[in-house]
This record gives structure tokens, C-alpha cells and sequence, in this order.
């Protein structure tokens, strides 16, 4: 697995058994059953970019590396790979800004990989476009589960998705990502049009935080529910109602929240 050593992560392996061969074969039959993505590697600790490319190898990907942001924004352009994974701390550009700035260009599925945990950072580095966040330090099991997981949303497209839907006086457009509000616009962040627009797919029924973390942050492992709710406060307030007086957006205490037409 990868683990934490002096702030850097390092691969440390199992000792394997005198008859590992037939193991190893199944590894390998495991890994030749599942096609070999492409991914871009953004990483400036020789050790930590070291052993995430032997261990994600080892798991069938293809893995090209890159240790600064610049790097890897014309890489993007050049030859966009089918995910990438960016650490925050990089020199010159950092990866917040270089996150921003590949949004701006393509739709390639970016999973953070940093030893931050603080939430509101979270919440900021899912709003300006990554599809999930990894805390170091993490198995490598874990991080080619969620590449793997990232990768069958991005092949069946995730939200927003379908035609127009309308709930009551409130219209989404999901192909021109349009919102209106009695027929005012309505200025909303691309994750709170993700989140309006899973709630009226699902329009007059309770959504669970677990599934919203899930379809709409893309984390399927789970994640903090504040991420959820204050994404609720701040659609409330754009749509004029609050929790103590709410038109849309009903919260169920206990259970989730319920997106229905006024009464």
C-alpha cells in the first residue's frame, strides 16, 4: 500500500508466499480484463510520484507523469489522457489555479490527490471543477478503485443529463446549463446547477446526502455532509426561500433533502 512517511508517501510491499505464482497469473488476468486507462500524473515529489506510478502500473494503467502544472496543461491540450490526478502543492502554478485553467479547456476527469483535509478547501477544489478529492495518505487500492469508479461515470456521462425539466415555476435547461426562476434567470455555480438538477430528476422524493455525494461530487466513498448542505443554503438563497420558510427545497430531518413545486 502507499502510506505516510516524513510527509511523503512510500510503497511498501507484502511478502509474498513461496507459491505465488498462480496468484500472479489471476492478478494479471484481473488486470487484462479492464481496458487500460490513460493517465496523467501531476506530481513534484520524485517519492510520492515514484510509487504512485509503479502501483498504479502494476494495476494496468498507462501512466505518464509530470511534475508541474504548466507541464501538464500543454500535455492536456496536446494529448488529453482519460484522467488525470493532480496534487495541490505544486511550485510556480499551483493546483488549485491549474485546475481552474484545465476546466477552462476540457471535460478530462481530474481527481485531486493532497495531504489537505480541510473542508472548506474540499468544498473549494469540488467547486472549480474536480471530480473527487483523495486525502493522503490512502492504499492503492483505494486510489485505483476511485479512478476506476471516476472513469465509469465519465463513460456514462453523469449530471446534468436529458431534456428540460420544469418544477413549477422553476425551468432547467440542461444542454445550454441554463436556470430560470418564474422566468428570471437564475446565476448559479456549475455544482449548484448539478445539484438543482439532480433534485428535479428526482422531484417530489427525499435525496439522501449519501446519494448526492455521490452523483452529484462524484463521491462515492462518502464526504462531509456540510459539503451538501451549504451548497443547499447557498441554492436557497438564490431561489428567495430559506430553511425555515422554504418554497423548493425541503430538507427531511434525518433522511434528506426534497425538491417539490410550492403548495
Amino acid at each position: 500500500m502507499l502510506s505516510a512517511s516524513k510527509g511523503r508517501l512510500k510503497e511498501t510491499r507484502a511478502r509474498r508466499p513461496a507459491n505465488s505464482g498462480s496468484s500472479a497469473r489471476k492478478r494479471r488476468a484481473r488486470v487484462n480484463f479492464v481496458s487500460v486507462a490513460q493517465l496523467l500524473l501531476v506530481e513534484d515529489d520524485p517519492a510520492i510520484r515514484g510509487a504512485l506510478i509503479r502501483a498504479l502500473t502494476e494495476r494496468g494503467h498507462a501512466v505518464t507523469s509530470m511534475p508541474s502544472a504548466m507541464d501538464a496543461l500543454q500535455y492536456v491540450l496536446d494529448s488529453p489522457p482519460d484522467l488525470i490526478l493532480l496534487d495541490l502543492g505544486l511550485p510556480g502554478l499551483g493546483g488549485y489555479e491549474a485546475l481552474r485553467m484545465m476546466r477552462a479547456v476540457s471535460s478530462v476527469p481530474v481527481v485531486v490527490v493532497t495531504a489537505r483535509d480541510n473542508e472548506a478547501e474540499i468544498i473549494r477544489v469540488l467547486d472549480a471543477g474536480a471530480d473527487d478529492y483523495v486525502i493522503k495518505p490512502f492504499g492503492a487500492g483505494q486510489i485505483d478503485a476511485r479512478i476506476r469508479a471516476v472513469l465509469r461515470r465519465a463513460a456514462q456521462g453523469g449530471p446534468p443529463d436529458g431534456g428540460e425539466l420544469e418544477v413549477g415555476g422553476l425551468r432547467l435547461d440542461p444542454s445550454g446549463h441554463e436556470a430560470t426562476l418564474d422566468g428570471a434567470p437564475l446565476d448559479l455555480s456549475r455544482r449548484e446547477f448539478d445539484l438543482l438538477h439532480y433534485l428535479a430528476m428526482h422531484a417530489g422524493q427525499v435525496v439522501t446526502r449519501r446519494d448526492l455525494l455521490t452523483n452529484v461530487w462524484r463521491m462515492p466513498y462518502g464526504g462531509a455532509d456540510k459539503t451538501v448542505d451549504v451548497h443547499v443554503s447557498w441554492l436557497r438563497r438564490k431561489l428567495g426561500e430559506t430553511a425555515q420558510q422554504p418554497r423548493y427545497l425541503h430538507t427531511v430531518r434525518g433522511v434528506g433533502i426534497k425538491l417539490s413545486a410550492p403548495g
